[in-house]
C-alpha cells in the first residue's frame, strides 16, 4: 500500500514504537523477533535516558517476555548477561540490578555476578503463593545458600512481599507486616511493597505498616507517579516503570519528558 509523503511522516513514530517493543523480547520468548545485538542496543539507549535524568539506579528486567514461565532456559540467562554487561560497561559505578521473570532468582544472581551488577529483585522469597505463572514456593533458604556458594554475597537481594499478580489466600492469615518480618528474619536485604498489578498504586498504609515493622529498607515496587509520589517519600527507594513509559503504559517506549518531569519534582523534595 502506498503512502503520500505526509502520511509516511506521521506513521513513522508508530512504526518506531512497534519496533522498539520488539527489541525488548529476549531470545526464547514466544514474541522474540530481534537479535541480541539489537536488544542490547535498545537497553543501552533507554539506560542513557534514565542516567541523564539523574535516576539513582536501574533494574534490568525481561518484562516483555510474555507469557512468563517458571522454567527459564539458558538462552534467557545468556541474553540477560549480554544486556546487563553492556549497560554496566557504559556506567561502571551506577547502581544496577536485574530481575528475571518469572522467579528465576538464582539465574538473576548468576547474571548479576557475571556482569558486575549490585543487586537483584527476587520473587517468592518467603511464604508460598499462587502467581499467574503457577504455584510459587518460598526460596529464601536455597537462594541465600546459592549466593554463598557462588561467591556473590556482595550482591544484595531485594524481595517482593505479598507480590502483585498473585493470589494470597494461602497466607490470608499472615499480614503484610508479618510477611516483611519473616523476610527480614530470613536475611532479606530489603522488602518491596507493590499494588495488585503492574502499574497499580501500592497502598500507602501498607508502606507505613511495613516500615514500622522492620529495620531493613522498604521499597515501593509499583504505581508511583508524578501525581502521587508524596505518598511514598518515606520509602527507602521507589521502583518506577509504567509511569516513565509513553501514556503511562508499561509496554510502551520510555518517555523522556515524563522521566525528566518526575525527577524534577524529586529534586525539589530532596532540596
Amino acid at each position: 500500500m502506498g503512502l503520500c509523503n505526509q502520511c509516511r511522516d506521521s506513521s513513522r513514530p508508530v512504526q518506531e514504537d512497534k519496533r522498539r517493543e520488539e527489541l525488548k523480547k529476549i531470545k526464547g520468548a514466544p514474541l522474540n523477533r530481534a537479535a541480541i545485538s539489537e536488544i542490547t542496543e535498545e537497553a543501552c539507549r533507554e539506560a542513557e535516558i534514565y542516567h541523564h535524568a539523574g535516576l539513582d539506579g536501574l533494574i534490568i528486567e525481561n518484562m516483555h517476555d510474555i507469557p512468563y514461565t517458571l522454567e527459564v532456559g539458558p538462552e534467557v540467562c545468556a541474553s540477560m548477561t549480554a544486556v546487563c554487561a553492556a549497560v554496566r560497561g557504559l556506567y561502571p559505578s551506577w547502581p544496577l540490578g536485574v530481575q528475571i521473570l518469572s522467579a528465576a532468582n538464582q539465574s538473576a544472581l548468576a547474571v548479576a555476578l557475571a556482569s558486575g551488577l549490585d543487586f537483584i529483585r527476587a520473587e517468592g522469597f518467603v511464604f508460598s503463593h499462587v502467581a499467574d505463572e503457577g504455584l510459587l514456593n518460598a526460596c529464601a533458604g536455597e537462594l541465600l545458600r546459592y549466593r554463598r556458594r557462588i561467591g556473590a554475597e556482595h550482591i544484595q537481594i531485594f524481595t517482593d512481599i505479598k507480590k502483585k499478580h498473585s493470589a494470597h489466600a494461602l497466607t490470608s492469615d499472615v499480614s503484610i507486616a508479618e510477611t516483611a518480618q519473616a523476610a527480614e528474619f530470613f536475611l532479606s536485604d530489603g522488602v518491596i511493597v507493590t499494588g495488585t498489578a503492574t502499574g497499580a498504586q501500592a497502598d500507602p498504609e501498607e508502606l507505613r505498616e511495613v516500615t514500622q515493622s522492620v529495620r531493613i529498607p522498604v521499597l515501593i515496587g509499583s504505581g508511583v507517579t508524578h501525581a502521587n509520589v508524596e505518598h511514598y517519600l518515606q520509602a527507602s527507594a521507589m521502583i518506577i516503570g509504567s509511569h516513565f513509559k509513553k501514556g503511562g503504559y508499561w509496554a510502551n517506549g520510555v518517555d523522556t519528558e515524563r522521566v525528566q518531569r518526575f525527577m524534577g519534582k524529586m529534586h525539589e523534595h530532596r532540596e
